[in-house]
């Protein structure tokens, strides 16, 4: 299985990436670990805002390419229980993905 997350930084932004081990990912990120990413070295974690899994993991990588694209905006709306349909019909199988 594979995740792609959301995460919220004390600074308000919000940090999206794939993973195929979402406690282990997390956890590395808050502890700024040497294999967290450069941007959550940088700005602290405070929490995971949100997640989907998937089977495969080219989907998980599609879904954190479309959601990085997407603004400040609809990312917060998608944190509110937004469906993922609203921003990405078209661009992806949404039916793909489930939130967990």
């Amino acid at each position: 299985m594979y995740y792609t997350y959301m995460l919220r930084c004390s600074d308000n932004s919000i940090y999206t990436g794939m993973t195929n081990n979402l406690e282990k990912r997390i956890n590395e990120h808050l502890s700024k670990s040497k294999n967290g990413a450069k941007y959550t070295k940088s700005h602290n974690v405070i929490k995971l805002e949100t997640a989907w899994k998937s089977k495969e993991k080219s989907l998980a990588c599609k879904l954190e390419y479309y959601i990085k694209a997407l603004t400040k905006e609809q990312k917060e709306k998608l944190i509110s229980g937004e469906k993922l349909t609203t921003y990405l019909r078209g661009k992806i199988d949404c039916r793909r993905y489930k939130r967990i």
